[in-house]
Formats: C-alpha cells, structure tokens, sequence
C-alpha cells in the first residue's frame, strides 16, 4: 500500500488490518499493533524528548510514520520505534487543540476562562499546576499579560463549585464532577488545616471570598471560635502567629458584621507579655502586615511607642526601618526620627539595614542628613558586618549599583574631605578591586583634582587638553551661564514644584529633579575639561613634524587627490574650513610625521593611507592670557 494521508479519513479497522498485514510479513511486531492503531486514530503524539507531535503520514510500503515536531518538520519515524516511543493523545487535548484549531482557543481565552482551564486541565488528568497551565496557554493562546488574565480567571475558577483551587500556588488546580460550594470548600479547607499558621492562610482566602460566602455569619462564628482558641494556645510560644491570628480573626469578625466575643485575646494582650521582643517579633511577621503590627503596638503603648521605635531603628532589617519611618513622620515625629538618625551616623554606630534604607530614602525631608559622613558610617557598618562574619552584602551592592549614591553623598563636602574619603574608600577592605576602581571613577568624574591620590602624578600630563584661548573663553562662558543662571533657576523651580505637595504624584518636582541631574552631570564635565585644559595661541608650534598649530598639505594615496588640514586644539573644529582638533583620528596619525613620510591608518572602518607633503606654521597673533 502506498503512503495514505491522514487528512484522508482512514478508519480504524482499516489501518488496524494494514499494521497486521506488516506484522504477517515480519516488518512490525505483534504487540506493536494495538499502539499503532491508538496513534493512527488521534493522529497526535508525545515524545518525551522532542514534545508534541502531529503525525501527518502513515507510509505502510516503508513501515514508517511522518511526523511535524517542534523544530523537525516532517520527521520520518519508524512504526516499531513510534509504538514503543511515542504517546497517543485526543483530538480534544490543548496540545492538538492548539495545532488544530488555535484561534478558537483564543477566542476561548477571551470569551470562556473557566472552559479553557478546563481544557487544560482534562489534558491532564483533570489536575494541573499553575505553571502547567500557564506553559500550555503561553504564548500561543495568551500573548499579553498572564497574571491577570489568571487573577481573572482564579477568581471565577474559586466561585464556581467544580474546581478545587489550592492555596500554593505550587499544588494542583483540579477539577470535579461532582458541584461544592464556594463556602463549603473554603471551611472544608479551614478545618483541615493543620496548625494556626496554616489555618491564617486559609481564613485569609475565605476572607478574600467572604462576598460570595452564602452565610457569612456561620462561617465567621465557626473560624472566630476556633481562631481563639488557637490564638490562646500560640500567646507565649509563637507571639508573631498569635499577633497575625487576631489580624485576620477580627477582619472576618468585620466583614461578617459581628462583635467581639468576650474574654478573647487581643494584639495589646500581646504585646503586654514580658518576654516579647519588640524588633524580633516584627521580624516574624509578613511584610505585608509590618505596617498593621506597629500600629496594634503604638495603640497599646501610647505612651511609650516612639521611644520603643527609636531605640529599635538600628536593629532591624531595612524594610521594617523604612515602615519604623513612615510611621514616625505620619505621627509628626520627624524630628525625634532625625535626631536617632543623626546621632547614630555622627557615632558610626548606624547599621548596614539602616543605612541601606536611608541610601534608598535619600529624600528631601532628609537632605540636611544625608553628607559625606554617611558614605564614612557606611564603610564603617560594612566593615562592622565583615569582622563579625555577617553575609549581608546588601549596603555594598546597593552602592555598587547606584551610580549617584557616592557623588549625592559627598556633594556637598569641601575638598579635604573628598580626598579623606577617597583614601578611606582605597583603603577599604569591603569592595573588591574591580569593585573599588569603578567607585573612585566616580568620584574622579565628579573631582578630578583627586584623580592624583588614585592614579599618583604620573599620567597627569596625559590627561592634559591643550585648546586655544578662544575656545576655553568659550568654555569658560558655558561654565558660568551655568553656574550663575541656569542651576539658581532650576533650585527655584524644584522649590516651587516642592510647595505644590505630594512629592510622589507631582510630576512638576520630578521634572526638575531630573533637570537638576543633568545640569550637574554638565557642571562636572566642564569641570573635568577645565581642570584640565592649557590654553596655548600656537605661536612656537615645530614644523619639521607634523604638531599641534601647524597647516599640513597631504596626498590621500588611495583616492589619489591633495587635501589640507590646520590641526588645532582639542575643542576647535571647523571642517568646512580644513580646520581639526589634534586628539581626531587623522591628527592622531600625523602628527610627529616628517614632510615625505606616509601613514596608513582606519577613519570610520574606512583604510586611508596619506603622504605628507609639506609643513607650515598656523599663523596667529600671539594671545596674552587673561
């Protein structure tokens, strides 16, 4: 027989009766009939290797099957290696449902969440994980945005009585038959869960779905007695469980429309216990819930919250730092926060938590703080972390990563402080080298008088620009319309756009700002060339070689014409006029070169080859620095 298209409608018996044929000749085995016949009448496979499959032939003259894989199109298998090596799957799997009919599941996608996540999860077995499901649909069926196409969908999934949807995202989504309630799966949940912890999480998700709840009242009078009596049991052994248990057990006492029932413990019976750590019990708690904690402790202690705050600012981690913060500033206490702030950094006691948070921070509100005696507590903190072995590397890398951090901090410093803190930073045993030279880069970008302590005053001639008097005037002029107009006016703006309020939704501050990055970038530029330029009028330029202030007559050998150039200094330029600046690439090339000598050299991946002709002097009026 020779080779029959699938797209032919063969029926089963008829291909079934063709494989025995095979096996009557010797070409196939008996036992590889029935596995033959299942991939003939779907028509799609398996292959634990090569993935899915789509059998489009079945060649019974060569006993082999031809199959479209992901990457191999048209792969020719033998019948006895697909029987042993390759799965049948159904017409109606996602896998073949996408090969065979993609932009209905799209539609699908669209229209019918909970059928597609039924598809998916027939496919297989009837369960599947959450990343089973989003590696079936993405991205062929959902291109844009999966979380909240499946936000979406899990909400519909938990309303509808036929799914089970875990609450680990790493257990399976499964689907039954048989019709249960939203609130009798939920408790049904609540009540198997093992231990206050677990039974939190599970009250949170009815909490989340308390709307669609069918008796609110019930299910919140059976999670509320048994939450207190678990919350008892948790007080003095586990305060952080017990604190979060009373979060949840009062929001489902809220949502329910209930009242307190009486003799229950709450977060001030808590907190009252004498064995409770303040900044360690925090720690244990969710960070999502910090902000909820500090309050339950600023309501029962009302007296002595900012005192209780204060003292454990240098102790936690930087997060909770940042909610011990907001907490203060929202209470007005500003000030007293400063002040712990202040003496914490002046005495290099300040943790690397802490200042990470304040590195982060680096808001207005803390600009008369932030100085170049933070950067110094904050070696100091690495190398407190170092010596006592902790593996935190979390202040390093964040100034590593930051590119403003260094310059922000020590801008405001005089020029004796920079160069001691640049030592500090060499002599530092908390970056590596690599590390380490890109800081002081930095710094020499912003300074590059300190290039001198790095670098020694070898290579400082290198680095010299020589210009004319001319163009450093003009320098010398975008330096001090900068300096004297535009920075004074963009500080007006920034603090006309600061009086409009919140400095996070008011795009006016952002905006200048960022204007006020640039304009510094550019004050330390010129900066940088300034320090750096000797003004010259060219007047006792060599002319027996190719120099600095001289007019060279060349021959490009390869194109075959004559062409002048007048090779000046580094920031003149006029083309149309011949006239280059010496650190350009064809000045590079002549320069030091004898009349009659030839060069070859690249300009824009482009091979030149010149000859010098002849040498003569710039000719200009000597120019008297003023």
């Amino acid at each position: 027989m020779a080779a029959v298209s699938l797209d032919a409608r063969i029926y089963d018996f008829f291909m079934k009766a063709e494989f025995e044929k095979l096996a009557a000749t010797g070409k196939l085995e008996g036992k590889h009939i029935e596995p033959l016949t299942h991939l003939t009448a779907s028509g799609y496979c398996i292959h634990r290797s090569w993935g899915f499959g789509k059998i489009t032939t079945v060649d019974t003259v060569f006993a082999r099957f031809v199959i479209d894989f992901p990457g191999k199109a048209g792969h020719a298998m033998d019948l006895g290696f697909a029987a042993e090596q390759l799965k049948p799957i159904g017409k109606d799997h996602i896998l073949a449902r996408k090969a065979s009919d993609l932009q209905g599941l799209r539609d699908l996608a669209g229209k019918n969440h909970l059928e597609l996540v039924k598809v998916v999860l027939h496919s297989f077995g009837g369960r599947a994980t959450v990343d089973q499901i989003q590696h079936a649909l993405v991205p062929e069926v959902i291109s844009n945005d999966w979380k909240k196409w499946w936000e979406t969908a899990k909400r519909e999934l938990k309303k509808d009585g036929h799914f089970q949807v875990p609450l680990k995202k790493t257990d399976p989504v499964m689907y039954q038959a048989q019709e249960t309630s939203l609130q009798d799966r939920l408790l049904g949940e609540f009540r198997a869960a093992k231990g206050l912890k677990a039974r939190i999480t599970a009250a949170t998700e009815i909490l989340k779905n308390a709307a669609d709840l069918a008796d609110k009242k019930a299910a919140a009078t059976e999670i509320i007695g048994v939450l207190n009596t678990e919350i008892a049991s948790h007080q003095r052994n586990q305060p952080a469980v017990a604190l979060e248990g009373t979060f949840v057990r009062d929001d489902i006492r809220a949502a329910a429309g209930g009242d307190a029932t009486p003799g229950e413990l709450t977060p001030g019976n808590i907190w009252a216990q004498e064995h409770v750590k303040f900044g360690p019990l925090l720690e244990l708690i969710p960070a999502i819930k910090h902000r909820r904690a500090l309050e339950s402790f600023q309501a029962a202690n009302p007296d002595r919250w900012v005192d209780v705050v204060r003292h454990n600012l240098n102790t936690v981690s930087a997060k909770l730092a940042k909610e011990f913060a907001q907490l203060l500033i929202h209470e007005g206490k500003i000030n007293a926060l400063k002040e712990t702030l202040a003496r914490l950094i002046s005495q290099h006691t300040a943790s690397s938590e802490l200042l990470l948070w304040l590195a982060k921070e680096r808001s207005d509100s803390f600009a008369d703080i932030l100085g170049p005696e933070v950067f110094r507590a904050m070696l100091t903190a690495m190398e407190r972390d170092q010596f006592n072995e902790k593996r935190s590397n979390k202040l390093r890398d964040f100034i590593i990563a930051d590119q403003e951090l260094i310059v922000e901090l020590i801008g405001t410093a005089d020029f004796e402080i920079i160069k001691d803190l640049t030592r500090a930073l060499q002599l530092s045993p908390c970056f590596d080298d690599m590390d380490k030279r890109s800081l002081l880069a930095r710094i020499v970008k912003n300074y590059p008088a300190v290039q001198s302590l790095i670098a020694g005053d070898g290579g400082k001639q290198d680095s010299t620009l020589i210009v004319s008097w001319a163009s450093l005037e003009r320098r010398k002029d975008e330096y001090h319309e900068l300096v004297h107009k535009k920075i004074p006016a963009n500080s007006k703006e920034i603090a006309i756009a600061r009086s409009y309020g919140d400095l996070r939704e008011n795009h006016e501050y952002k905006a200048a700002k960022e204007m006020q990055k640039l304009l510094m970038r550019q004050k330390a530029d010129l900066e940088a060339q300034l320090v750096r330029s000797r003004g010259t009028d060219f007047a006792n330029a060599k002319t027996d070689v190719v120099s600095i202030g001289t007019h060279v007559q060349v021959t490009d050998l390869l194109a075959n014409h004559r062409e002048q150039f007048t090779i000046l200094g580094a920031w003149d330029s006029d083309p149309d006029q011949g006239v280059i600046s010496y650190l350009t690439p064809v000045a590079q090339a002549l320069l030091n070169r004898k009349a009659g000598e030839e060069v070859t050299f690249e300009m824009e991946q482009t091979k030149k080859k010149f000859r010098v002709d002849g040498i003569t002097a710039y000719k200009t009026e000597p120019v008297q620095q003023q």
